[in-house]
Formats: C-alpha cells, sequence, structure tokens
C-alpha cells in the first residue's frame, strides 16, 4: 500500500478529461496541483519506545519483527480517511507509532499485550490500514509510547470444513487471499467491501464490514459463526457453533469492538459455494423515492438481489458522465432513456450469483416486481461496467487530492419509512455546510444494503479544498452530516465503524449508559487502557 494515498505505488489512477471537464463546469475546480512531500522529508516525532520494552516486544515476537524504520512508522500512522490522507500528504506527522510489532501468533500476541501492559505502551491493532474513521491513529492517550501491532503474519487458513461450509482464517489474511483459498475448493465467503484488495479478515470482523453483495450474503457479522480474541486480560474463545442460548451474544459484542477489548487472531467464517453464474444488470427509475421503493417491495416480497444499489440522480448523472465513450451504442442508449422519459432519472444496478437456475429465477421474479414499480430495464452493459470498476473510487479520490478536490464519503441506514427523509436532510446538510464554507459541491447518494425494515445510504461528496484550512473545512461538513444523521433517526454509522471520527456521536447511538457498559466491559479486558485508545468511546 503507498503511504501517501490508495493502492499499489505503481497503480496511478487519472481522472477521465470528462470527469475533469465536470469538475471545471460544476465546481470551478479541478486545474489546481497539489505536489506530493517525499517520504524522507516526511517529519516524524522522535520514537518514544524505551529500551527495556523494546527488548521485551523483540523476545516476544522475534527482534526482525519488531520495526521502526521511516518507512513502517509513516505507513502505520494512519488509515485512508479523508483527515488521514490530508496529515500523510501535509508532510508532518503529529502521531505516528515509536516501533511496528509483527506477532506471528496468538501467544506472541499475548506476549505483547502482557508488555506494553507493564512498559505503559498503547497498542493499536493494524490490518490493512484501510480504515475510513480514524480507527487506526497510533494515539497515545496518556501513555509512554505507541505500538503498531500488524497483523500480516497471521495469515494462516487452518481449516476448510466443505460439510458444514465453515472455513477458519487468520486474521490477517487478505481479501485476494481468502478468495484464492476458498477458490481452490470451489467455495467464496462473497465479502466484497470496496476494500477487498487490501482489508484483512481481523479488519472485516473488528468494524463490522458489510461486503458489496451483503443484500445476498450477509455482512460480516452475519457470517462469523466463531473467534479467538485476545486481551490484555485473557484469551476469549468461541466455538463455532450455528446458533447458542448461552446468555448474551458474546461474539456479537467482539464483531465490531475495533480492537477496543482484544486483538482478534481468528475467525471462523460460513462460507458457500462458489457461484455457477453472475448476472449483473441496470435499471432505471424517474425518481429516487420510486427507486427506493422498489428496492423495498423487493426486499419484503422475498426476491432477494445479492447486490442491490440505486444511485439519485446526480450520481447517475456523474456515472454517466464518466462512462460516456461518445460511441454509436451509447448514444443509442442516452436516447432511449430519453424517449421512455426516463432522462433525468436514477440507475439502480442489481446482481445475482449462485447456481444458474436459482439466479435466473430470481432475476427474473425481481424483473416482473421492478417493472410494475415503474423500472426500465438497461440490460447487462451497466451491471457489468460496475462490476468491472466496482474497487476504482479510493484510486480516483487519490487523483482528485493531487488536483485540491476534496473527495469524501460517509454513511447511514435508516427504516423504510424514514429513509427520504434522512436522504434529504442529510445532503442538504452537506450542500449547505460546503456553501457555509465558500465551496459549494456536488453531493451524490445511493442505496444499498437492503433489509426487510430499512436500507442503507451511502454519500460521496466532492468539493474545492479551503485551501489552508482544509482540516476545518471537513470536520464542518462531517459534523453537520453526522449531526443530521443522529437528528433524523439514522445509525451514525451502517459499515464504516466508529473509530476516532464518530466517537463523539456514540452517546447519542447507544445513550450514555450503553457507552458506560462498553466502557466496564473494557476495564475488565483491559485494565490498562492499552489497546486502540481514543477510538469508539467519547
Amino acid at each position: 500500500m503507498k503511504w501517501w494515498g490508495w493502492g499499489d505505488a505503481d497503480h496511478e489512477a487519472a481522472i477521465p478529461e470528462p470527469a475533469l471537464a465536470a469538475l471545471r463546469a460544476e465546481l470551478g475546480a479541478g486545474d489546481r496541483r497539489v505536489p506530493l512531500p517525499a517520504l524522507e522529508d516526511i517529519v516524524l516525532p522522535e520514537t518514544a519506545l524505551k529500551k527495556k520494552a523494546r527488548g521485551r516486544l523483540a523476545r516476544a515476537a522475534g527482534e526482525a519483527w519488531v520495526k521502526d524504520e521511516r518507512f513502517e512508522r509513516v505507513t502505520h500512522s494512519a488509515g485512508k480517511s479523508y483527515p488521514d490522507l490530508l496529515k500523510m500528504r501535509s508532510g508532518t506527522l503529529e502521531h505516528a507509532p515509536d516501533a511496528v510489532v509483527y506477532p506471528g501468533d496468538a501467544g506472541q500476541v499475548r506476549q505483547v499485550l502482557e508488555a506494553c501492559a507493564d512498559e505503559r505502551v498503547a497498542v493499536v491493532p493494524f490490518g490493512g490500514g484501510t480504515s475510513v474513521v480514524g480507527g487506526v491513529e497510533p494515539l497515545r492517550e496518556g501513555h509512554d509510547a505507541v505500538i503498531s501491532l500488524d497483523l500480516g503474519r497471521i495469515a494462516h487458513v487452518r481449516d476448510v470444513d466443505t460439510h458444514s461450509l465453515t472455513a477458519v482464517l487468520g486474521a490477517g489474511l487478505r481479501g485476494p487471499a481468502v478468495e484464492a483459498a476458498l477458490g481452490a475448493q470451489g467455495l467464496t465467503l462473497g465479502h466484497y467491501p470496496q476494500s477487498w484488495e487490501f482489508a484483512t479478515v481481523g479488519g472485516w470482523v473488528a468494524t463490522r464490514s458489510a461486503g458489496q453483495a451483503s443484500t445476498g450474503y450477509g455482512a460480516i457479522d452475519k457470517l462469523v459463526s466463531g473467534l479467538r480474541c485476545v486481551a490484555p486480560r485473557g484469551e476469549v474463545e468461541l466455538a463455532a457453533v450455528p446458533a447458542t442460548a448461552a446468555g448474551p451474544g458474546l461474539r456479537q459484542l467482539l464483531i465490531g469492538s475495533e480492537g477496543l477489548f482484544g486483538v482478534i487472531t481468528e475467525a471462523t467464517l460460513k462460507v458457500r459455494p462458489a457461484p455457477a453464474t453472475q448476472r449483473y444488470e441496470g435499471w432505471m427509475f424517474h425518481s429516487f423515492e420510486e427507486g427506493a421503493e422498489a428496492f423495498r417491495a423487493l426486499e419484503q416480497g422475498h426476491v432477494i438481489p445479492d447486490v442491490a444499489r440505486l444511485s439519485d440522480p446526480d450520481e447517475t448523472r456523474l456515472s454517466m458522465t464518466l462512462s460516456d465513450d461518445g460511441s454509436l451504442p451509447r448514444r443509442l442508449g442516452q436516447r432511449y432513456i430519453g424517449a421512455r422519459g426516463y432522462e433525468g432519472g436514477c440507475i439502480a444496478i442489481l446482481g445475482f450469483e449462485g447456481e444458474r437456475t436459482d439466479a435466473e429465477s430470481r432475476r427474473a421474479r425481481a424483473g416482473r416486481v421492478l417493472r410494475r414499480a415503474g423500472g426500465l430495464p438497461l440490460g447487462a452493459g451497466p451491471g457489468r461496467a460496475w462490476h468491472r470498476g466496482r474497487f476504482a473510487g479510493p484510486y480516483l479520490r487519490d487523483a482528485l487530492l493531487d488536483r485540491g478536490v476534496m473527495a469524501e464519503t460517509l454513511e447511514t441506514a435508516a427504516p423504510w419509512s424514514g429513509l427520504m427523509r434522512l436522504y434529504r436532510a442529510v445532503g442538504d446538510a452537506l450542500r449547505t455546510a460546503l456553501a457555509d464554507r465558500g465551496t459549494p459541491g456536488l453531493v451524490m447518494c445511493h442505496v444499498s444494503h437492503l433489509y426487510p425494515d430499512g436500507a442503507s445510504l451511502y454519500y460521496t461528496f466532492i468539493a474545492p479544498q479551503q485551501e489552508g484550512r482544509e482540516m476545518e473545512q471537513w470536520w464542518a461538513v462531517k459534523s453537520a452530516a453526522c449531526d443530521a444523521i443522529v437528528s433524523t433517526g439514522g445509525t451514525i454509522t451502517h459499515h464504516h465503524a466508529i473509530g476516532r471520527d464518530h466517537a463523539p456521536w456514540m452517546p447519542r447511538e447507544i445513550g450514555r449508559t450503553g457507552v458506560d457498559a462498553l466502557r466496564g466491559v473494557k476495564k475488565r479486558l483491559d485494565p490498562a487502557g492499552i489497546l486502540n485508545p481514543g477510538k469508539v468511546l467519547p
């Protein structure tokens, strides 16, 4: 992962010319060029790890696996949120780990935690480093030093049970490695967040991740049947069972805990046969509300696609601009949409995976529901295009930052009855906050991750950076949106987790008594408070 942005250093994304033209026309932005600092010029705080503490860490994990070189410290200094990237590109890092430790197994994790508790060293568990909410920022919070605990060496495939359809996977295993291991036995996990190329099993579980196909496959919390978590006070090992009534759900308490209570080292996940067919297709709706009602009819009618995504008019317009190659089929498609009365409408992408007969049956039934709800079929072309580019967004954000353009996302979820009210409230809050900073922007949204009682809303907003006050601009806009979310009945996060950025809104999400209950669990499992301080709890 490159230190200044997303992906491998040799993967450089360019902004398509139609997108540049749209940035200039709509935002008056895109022509400014922002230089990147060189890695060797990044200003880092002096390491504060004492000799005794470092020696204990070296004995726990091995001398070769305690690293404090510049590259290691810089690449573990932040995740991939917009403010994280601003800090990286500023040339000065206020927070950086004093060392990066790579344990090889759960036993070494336990020894590292024991040493850190004794030596007053904070520990930040680190998977793929893809957090977009400040979840891996190495904060000391009163401790003498802080380390990043990189779980990349714990990347085993311990067991794949083809009879029970479960797999025991190490926390450091990345998305492509998971699918390669399972695919060799004709299986899939089917968990594809946009960060899939770099995110890890442990990160998915610790942040309660939801992949793009969660409507059909289920989010990660539905896929975990067992896990192993090492805390400073001891180890929690939950056996993989299909269901249990053994008291409150400890498994669900650890899923989404973000390294606050312990370090997840292994998870048993539910898998399924790899799909024999994959069919993605596009539909158009006259309005966002019409499309959302169609999706509700699908979900509540038990006609469930694996992927369901509905873009609002602005996101639809930008998507079509970016994909416009000027070809004859493209022009004919635009004429078809206009002639049928759907110009300025909303595009939806639906995906059906699995055994061929079942997938085609669900697709046909869904088509009937969507037509009755006002949908216009567009065929497989838009679906194939979305599937090809589904991991491309973070790469494009780097290119926008290079040109002085803020590109940020946030997400929420609400019941169907309040979804459109939430959609309007958050969109209005974003537009107003951006305009108040003198940087009016483009605010887009899509519906995804369907449930019988509601759905998620995922916002993307793009605006010129407020030069010299980029962080203030971001926080003003982020705060306005989060206030609108909690005031309108949404959840502060559907799948991005809490981290540092959302922590101020936790009391409004779960109540102060709920926050106190989580503090009590942390005090019991992590009495010295060394694990991921400054995150989740305000």
